[in-house]
């Protein structure tokens, strides 16, 4: 634990109190980091990073190219190169030459990265360190996503214009 999590763990009450009148920003801020921090080591737990992560959920739906790949997880393609790598020595993903076209190589999900990414999926969701706490963990999602997508598309000019 750190900083703003520190603070929060010894004085909960009264800091409750205070961040209440904080903006939605820096409550979100404060959150982010907090979890971040706290994903980060369930992750590493199991040899993953966010980018390893990613990419195996995106080989659930089935076996796909580095750039493909790469593109759904919005990395660049040297980026997934490392991140394959990792994932390859452990055990998580496999290699093997695409059918149609041998010059590729075709990436696919392992039983053990199948099995890694149900049980982060499933820490995610109860684990009162991660976002078990929620009331309404779908709900909560739908509201991100929501956010996420809305942020996307709005220019930061027309922010700046709707706070003046």
């Amino acid at each position: 634990m750190e900083g703003d999590e520190r603070e929060i763990a010894a004085r909960s009450a009264e800091v409750r109190a205070d961040v209440g009148s904080w903006p939605t920003g820096r409550l979100l801020s404060v959150a982010a980091r907090v979890l971040e921090r706290r994903f980060d080591e369930a992750l590493a737990g199991h040899g993953l990073t966010h980018a390893g992560l990613i990419a195996l959920h995106h080989l659930v739906a089935g076996p796909l190219a580095q750039r493909p790949l790469a593109a759904q997880c919005r990395v660049a393609e040297q980026t997934m190169s490392r991140t394959i790598d990792r994932l390859a020595r452990a055990g998580y993903v496999s290699r093997r030459p695409d059918e149609l076209d041998r010059r590729r190589v075709v990436i696919e999900l392992t039983e053990p990265g199948a099995g890694v990414l149900a049980a982060l999926r499933r820490a995610e969701r109860e684990s009162e360190a991660l976002l078990g706490s929620l009331a309404d963990y779908e709900h909560f999602r739908e509201q991100l996503i929501g956010l996420v997508v809305a942020l996307e598309r709005a220019e930061p000019e027309q922010i700046a214009q709707q706070a003046e």
